[in-house]
């Protein structure tokens, strides 16, 4: 459900290229509950007017925050019928109430049955509804499903006639051990997911069951992936292909992503690649690519920025020679130049003009 802003301000519609932007999201329902206890007698709801607006701050940066930089969207997904989807069912009868209610018994029922592994940990289940989510210059109501299992240490001071330093354990601004949050907009939703725990305790794929979303950000995201594969690995198989060569390459396709709001294969191939041999072979990998990664990728899609910056990290720039020098190469392949001497070492020729 799309919603207005409150008193965030509209300009926030232009700024960030983050997934979502939390600043001016209001939480309205938050409740927790240790799920290693069968029944708990402790309050499990508090409401939205309880917290101040520094605590209200302190909550979404630890339960929002971690998703602004997401780069990969999800929905829920089932064989045979979406609403045979345990977690869909439950948000979407969350999101039409309004409301958590009773919802959260059928949460915990749902986390317990898909996390019977022996390795996986006790801890605290937070389930939170939020509103006013800015996601895609759209605001949505959403809901977030957090089990924290790690807890961050700390040292609270007090003067009680003397200093006294207390040592304690709460959930702090660290990372998420495993969350999710679902933005009710079209079904079946769209998903953020967090997974930061350990191999012998992989169940939050069983307790959110979702899979790629068929968007925009997935395939920036997943196009950018295919192509620095294409260029690192296969490339050098079927050419001679120097490392300044695939360095040019890597910084000529980053800076298509980064200079266009519209993403165009056919343009991308001739504007990156150019020799009509390289394009072809980048077309057979990126068919061979989508087919083993299950993938459906659009020819023609808006790129996701978030997404472009996330991934420009991973397009290495950096010729590495020996271990005397690294050499950052952004611009004019054409000013740098490859050779061997009559002693037969190795060198690089650069052309500068100016020096910093």
């Amino acid at each position: 459900m799309k919603q207005g802003p409150s008193s965030f301000s509209k300009f926030a519609l232009q700024i960030s290229h983050s997934m979502i932007q939390y600043k001016g999201a209001d939480i309205q329902e938050l409740f927790f509950q240790n799920i290693s206890e069968e029944e708990s007698d402790t309050e499990k709801f508090i409401k939205r007017n309880e917290f101040s607006p520094s605590e209200e701050e302190t909550l979404k940066n630890i339960f929002l925050k971690p998703f602004a930089q997401a780069i990969t969207t999800y929905q829920f997904k089932h064989d045979i019928d979406i609403d045979l989807n345990v977690l869909f069912s439950l948000s979407k009868e969350i999101s039409q109430n309004d409301a958590i209610g009773e919802t959260y018994e059928g949460v915990i029922s749902h986390l317990k049955t898909a996390s019977r592994h022996p390795n996986i940990k006790p801890g605290d289940l937070f389930i939170i509804r939020f509103q006013n989510v800015l996601m895609n210059n759209e605001y949505y109501n959403a809901l977030g499903i957090y089990k924290i299992e790690r807890k961050d240490s700390f040292i609270e001071t007090s003067y009680l006639g003397m200093p006294v330093l207390e040592f304690k354990e709460g959930i702090g601004e660290k990372k998420l051990d495993k969350a999710c949050l679902i933005l009710f907009d079209e079904e079946p939703y769209t998903v953020l997911s967090i997974d930061n725990g350990t191999r012998e305790a992989e169940y939050w794929n069983d307790f959110t069951n979702i899979d790629y979303k068929k968007d925009h950000v997935n395939n920036t995201n997943h196009f950018l992936q295919m192509t620095k594969t294409f260029i690192t690995d296969q490339l050098p198989e079927e050419y001679e292909l120097s490392r300044t060569d695939q360095i040019d390459l890597l910084n000529r396709s980053i800076k298509y992503f980064k200079n266009n709001d519209e993403f165009s294969q056919q343009e991308f191939e001739v504007e990156v690649f150019e020799d009509a041999n390289a394009i072809e072979s980048f077309r057979n990998f990126d068919n061979q690519y989508q087919e083993e990664m299950d993938l459906d990728l659009a020819d023609n899609f808006k790129i996701a920025q978030n997404s472009v910056k996330k991934q420009a990290r991973i397009f290495k720039s950096i010729l590495k020679l020996d271990k005397n020098f690294h050499v950052y190469i952004h611009g004019n392949r054409e000013l740098i130049e490859r050779g061997t001497d009559s002693d037969g070492r190795k060198y690089y020729k650069i052309y500068y003009e100016n020096e910093a």
